[in-house]
């Protein structure tokens, strides 16, 4: 680590200036949304990290203003005050103002960092109306306030202080974002995983706006991350194997811990960074883990000499794991950063896991038999299931010329234009093939619920005409045949009842789409389409549709007050329907309740229509939600609905 003394000036190395920021700031932020909004935030809070990574900082926290502005600060060692050799100004307005200025790109001020957040202070100033820095250093308050990245005088020093560290203030330029108000909840899961990934580390959050307020510190680090991945579910044990171990010049931290769960979790960092495919230490980790299970196993004896060694795909099946690698000079693939690509951090991991779970495996045989005996366990079903999909392919149920008979498919060939619509019942589903648009869209109609994919292997999913049905008519394949070449449709819409039971079927359906499709879920394919709740029938056959209480209101008001423009005399003492002039309102229970030109012009036609696109901003939120709701554990689905039952309005049984 290096000293205090030799993070100044000279640690500070300036490559590029501002100027393009404000014009696009996309390239710097990815874009001007909500996760742009909150990408602001992250730069300056990874910097606080980045001072606890190198080892000078024990607590970053958060600020939400009730005006809308943004505090961050950290007890690091402060952003150096004097002049930089290059720019002649201090270093501080040189870290805010210049692009790609800062400790990271060389001259020892870091020796791990998560990124080069030089780019993020200057980019967070460039695109705030309102900045201040104040630095607190050597006894001294240092501040300094920007518009727009446009420094309003020089660095000051303002008074004393016995604190160290930084504090940011900043302000989203309402001119450039399409939102500026930042999300309590966003904010405090980035830091709840900061302090995860950086053992005794404290972060916090709190919000001006409402009183809420929290805090983070994990002595654990990764281990307690990793039991909280498997919070709710049924453990094989009920510690978690870790270690922590340098060679070389990285340091290899892997935690580990199998559930009862047919699905893997494994995520995988390189400096705090997350890497969502993986990387070199992702296949040392799967390369070690899956050769050490299998040792073990031949040396006991519960993997018989004429058995075949169990697959990675088998010794992973239940798994959930964090590996986090901090390396002076991280390689990514990409701006992204999604993978890592340094060679040498393969070899680094496969070692450390090596050496350590094969002792652990030694140390703890109960534990070993229960691992080893889940991954015999997903052979056994592995090879039922390849078994059953064989089969299903030798009948040419999977892939071949012929389409489902059920499915109504669209006469265009181009699936940039195809949609296909995933239709509850027999009888929503007659009305849309008459009512659809028959060139661009395709319908299957779903009898019945479709399996809870969450407690059944492929086996199981082979051997259900639904599933089988789905899978053929989306055209992409199942499991290691999986392929989003063959995707047929560019938009795939779930379109069920506005009920609990149209509900529950669109969950079981997400289900199946994010354990087993989840690149069409990550590519934007999948929609839920938003049938209307209520029809309201005026004289002349005039028709209106609601898709919900609060429009249903508004549009009689409007119509009340059409009424009394006209003239037409009202009578205060009528209900809002006589009014309004209304004949009719109807609420609808089921979407076999319109005929097939009401389906058309309120759910189906692209002018009118209501869509909502499935995103997955938190897949570790949505996994542990799924688990909740779909896994086997009785009592977590009544918690989950016993906390959440107070925000239901309108419940239709």
């Amino acid at each position: 680590m290096s000293k205090q003394s030799d993070y100044d000036s000279n640690s500070i190395q300036v490559l590029e200036g501002l100027e393009p920021v404000r014009k696009r700031p996309g390239m710097y932020i990815g874009g001007t949304g909500v996760e742009g909004l909150h990408h602001l935030v992250w730069e300056i809070v990874d910097n606080g990290i980045d001072e606890a990574l190198a080892g000078h900082a024990t607590e970053v926290s958060v600020r939400l203003l009730a005006d809308g502005g943004v505090v961050v600060t950290d007890n690091g060692r402060g952003i150096p005050t004097d002049i930089h050799p290059k720019t002649g100004k201090s270093t501080v307005e040189t870290v805010l103002t210049v692009l790609h200025a800062g400790g990271k790109f060389g001259g020892g001020g870091y020796k791990v960092s998560g990124g080069l957040h030089g780019v993020g202070s200057s980019v967070v100033n460039a695109l705030s109306s309102n900045l201040t820095v104040r630095v607190f250093k050597a006894g001294k308050i240092h501040e300094q306030h920007y518009q727009k990245g446009v420094p309003q005088g020089d660095l000051k020093v303002v008074g004393k202080t016995d604190k160290q560290g930084t504090e940011i203030t900043f302000y989203p330029d309402e001119t450039i974002f399409e939102t500026t108000k930042i999300n309590y909840d966003t904010v405090l899961d980035r830091l709840r995983h900061a302090a995860y990934l950086t053992k005794g580390i404290k972060t916090s959050i709190q919000d001006e706006r409402n009183g809420k307020r929290y805090s983070f510190y994990f002595e654990g680090g990764i281990k307690s991350y990793v039991k909280h991945l498997n919070l709710g579910k049924d453990v094989v044990d009920g510690d978690v194997f870790y270690v922590d171990k340098n060679i070389d010049d990285a340091q290899i931290e892997i935690a580990i811990q199998y559930a009862e769960t047919f699905t893997e979790t494994v995520k995988a960092f390189a400096n705090n960074v997350l890497n969502p495919d993986g990387g070199t230490h992702m296949t040392g980790f799967r390369s070690a883990l899956t050769r050490v299970i299998n040792d073990y196993a031949r040396k006991s004896g519960l993997l018989k000499e004429k058995e075949e060694n169990l697959s990675g795909e088998d010794t992973r099946e239940g798994l959930t794991a964090v590996i986090l690698v901090k390396l002076p000079d991280p390689q990514f693939e990409g701006q992204t950063k999604n993978k890592l690509g340094n060679p040498e951090t393969r070899g680094q991991v496969e070692t450390v896991l090596n050496e350590n779970l094969n002792y652990y495996l030694e140390e703890h045989p109960a534990v070993a038999r229960k691992i080893i005996g889940k991954a015999l366990l997903a052979a056994r079903a592995r090879k039922a299931a390849r078994a059953a999909r064989e089969n299903i392919i030798r009948k040419g149920v999977l892939e071949g010329s012929g389409l489902p008979g059920k499915l109504a498919d669209c006469s265009s060939k181009d699936p940039g234009e195809s949609e296909l619509y995933l239709v509850e019942g027999d009888s929503a589903g007659g009305s849309a093939k008459v009512g659809r648009d028959s060139k661009t869209q395709a319908i299957l109609p779903l009898k019945g619920k479709v399996l809870n994919v969450e407690r059944a292997r492929l086996d199981k999913m082979l051997a259900n005409n639904e599933i089988v049905t789905m899978i053929k008519a989306l055209g992409v394949g199942i499991e290691e045949q999986f392929n989003m070449d063959g995707l047929r449709y560019h938009r795939i819409i779930i379109m069920t009842d506005a009920d609990v039971d149209g509900s529950h079927i669109s969950t079981l359906l997400l289900t199946f789409f994010f354990r087993h499709m989840k690149p069409i879920i990550d590519r934007g394919h999948l929609y839920l389409a938003k049938p209307p709740l209520y029809l309201l029938k005026g004289a002349g056959n005039k028709r209106l549709y609601a898709y919900s209480d609060e429009e249903r209101d508004a549009q009689i008001e409007q119509l009340i007050e059409e009424r009394r423009a006209r003239g037409t005399a009202i009578n205060p003492d009528d209900d809002r329907k006589k009014q309004a002039g209304l004949v009719d309102l109807q609420r609808y229970k089921g979407l076999g309740e319109m005929d097939a030109e009401q389906l058309w012009e309120t759910t189906m036609n692209p002018d009118n229509r209501v869509l909502i696109q499935v995103k997955l901003e938190d897949a570790e939120k949505a996994d542990s939600i799924f688990n909740k709701l779909m896994g086997t554990e009785v009592e977590l689905r009544k918690n989950f609905i016993q906390t959440h039952a107070k925000f239901v309005k309108d419940l239709d049984v």
